[in-house]
């Protein structure tokens, strides 16, 4: 059953008491993830999505967030993955973000 997190900050937080502890970024010029530890350029297609929470603005459109629950059985890690939407969605971030694999 899926969690309901109030702020991005409480999701990132309960995701690492349950493993996801990887810090990740998307490096567009590279089109792969890198996990900010060990500097690491890795291909989001050995990746798959767990879990997805989205966060909306309340007053700032800005403020618009979803954290993804990653994981790798290949490089074995568990992280999260932080992305805007909507208005201030990046379009190559979001291309990659897509390669990830869905959970089911």
């Amino acid at each position: 059953m899926m969690k309901y997190y109030e702020t991005v900050s409480e999701a990132i937080n309960d995701l690492a008491k349950r493993g996801y502890t990887t810090d990740f970024k998307i490096l567009t010029d590279q089109d792969c993830l890198m996990c900010h530890q060990t500097v690491t350029q890795l291909s989001p297609d050995d990746f798959e999505i767990d879990e997805t929470h989205r966060f909306e603005g309340d007053t700032d459109p800005g403020d618009e967030m979803i954290v993804h629950a990653i994981s790798s059985t290949k490089f074995n890690m568990k992280g999260v993955l932080v992305n805007g939407y909507g208005t201030y969605a990046d379009s190559s971030t979001s291309k990659i973000v897509a390669r990830l694999k869905r959970h089911l």
